[in-house]
């Protein structure tokens, strides 16, 4: 089945490379039994593609069950996933059958499988590898035939790194990543969302489906949607449920949009850093790096320029005032301009008396630096771009187009 006739089927709006190439790989794997990891943030999508990957399968008319692991208590997810004997713990007056038992010859779509605890975990681990379960209070060994599909918007390296997570059952569930792509990173596709639910929404409602004016559909398109396609949906459903007005402009559409900061660099909060996704922010963190080595290379040339002539200094005089009101106790101090990426200051006597500290040659170059990393990165994990990307810090796609802007041979 071709790419578009699945879009039809399960009704997928898009035409990004990163959606369909997911898909791609959901319909190419669907025909075998591996575990497949979703990874992709919040309100993507990622149980639709459980869905394609069971539809597409050998196990199609076998039971298929969806189970949020983050929504199940601690003390009773044992029993939910492998079932328990009665009398195994306070209140259960019976014997249960848990989910590996029931869709046995299905498929299980563990969701949100970094909230997980440890013990389960190994449980867990012990089905992926040998097919066998211990229902809770019991010493009999069972069998059972299950495709497991898990979910995550978590880092899980990371989980893995800070003991959260088991490594062994990370690599096992990872068999077959599949990166389901932010709304963010498919921006052709928003107003085509859009349309599409305030379509579905106008029949609903049996109302006339609202329409975005241009500078709307730019506000639409620049938002960075946070909650995904499912918070698009949530907004275009208010919009068309509140307008009164059909034709909505940038004014009437910012009145739903929550309000958001342009800087999109990451909040730490508690000594972790609150986004999942850190490739983005990294991306504005280079970019500072870079205007930042700009402004000191600038500034490095006003004191030169001024050095070799000193008739430029009167240009400069606004320059010269602000370094004079640098004071203590009236004193007026020496100023050094000393970077940490630049080698030792040579002193300069200016003029008017002030030593100045001017730095010339550079030592360290951050696009070097970034490029070394990526190159130690793709050797530690053996050219495997998704590892490394993960060690980066970065996606695959980002590491990718790295890989081509610095001509980095794998």
């Amino acid at each position: 089945m071709d790419t578009q006739s699945i879009k039809n089927r399960f009704g997928i709006i898009g035409n990004a490379p990163a959606l369909n190439y997911a898909l791609q790989v959901a319909t190419q794997v669907a025909a075998t039994d591996l575990t497949v990891l979703i990874n992709g943030e919040s309100g993507v999508g990622k149980e639709v593609f459980s869905q394609i990957i069971h539809a597409l399968s050998a196990r199609k008319h076998n039971p298929f069950i969806a189970v949020n692991c983050g929504a199940i208590p601690e003390g009773t997810i044992d029993s939910e996933l492998f079932g328990h004997e009665k009398g195994s713990f306070t209140g259960a007056s019976d014997a249960r059958k848990g989910y590996f038992e029931t869709v046995s010859g299905g498929t299980i779509f563990l969701d949100e499988i970094g909230e997980l605890p440890l013990g389960t975990q190994a449980r867990l681990l012990r089905v992926l590898e040998t097919g066998e379960y211990i229902r809770v209070g019991s010493s009999k060994v069972q069998k059972t035939d299950v495709r497991v599909i898990a979910a995550t918007n978590k880092d899980l390296l990371q989980q893995v790194q800070s003991g959260k997570f088991r490594e062994d059952l990370y690599y096992r569930l990872s068999t077959v990543p599949i990166r389901v792509p932010s709304l963010h990173d498919r921006p052709e596709d928003i107003h085509l969302l859009f349309r599409k639910f305030a379509g579905d929404f106008a029949s609903k409602y049996k109302t006339v489906p609202v329409q975005l004016d241009d500078e709307a559909k730019n506000l639409l398109i620049n938002y960075p949607w946070p909650g995904n396609v499912r918070e698009l949906k949530n907004i275009a459903e208010q919009i068309s449920v509140l307008s009164t007005d059909k034709l909505i402009t940038a004014k009437d559409l910012n009145k739903f949009l929550q309000p958001y900061s342009s800087n999109r660099l990451p909040m730490v909060v508690n000594g972790q850093n609150s986004s999942g996704d850190f490739s983005n922010e990294r991306e504005i963190l280079y970019k500072l790096f870079f205007d930042m080595k700009k402004d000191v290379t600038e500034l490095k040339r006003i004191f030169l320029d001024m050095l070799q002539n000193p008739a430029l200094a009167s240009q400069n005089q606004h320059f010269i005032n602000e370094l004079k009101e640098i004071k203590t106790n009236d004193t007026i101090q020496p100023v050094m301009v000393q970077p940490a990426m630049y080698n030792t200051p040579q002193p300069v006597m200016m003029d008017n008396g002030i030593q100045e500290h001017v730095e010339v040659d550079e030592s360290l170059n951050i696009m070097d630096k970034e490029k070394e990393l990526i190159v130690k990165a793709l050797k530690k994990h053996k050219s495997k771009r998704r590892d490394a990307a993960l060690d980066l810090g970065i996606s695959e796609r980002t590491l990718y187009r790295k890989l081509k802007e610095y001509d980095i041979e794998e």
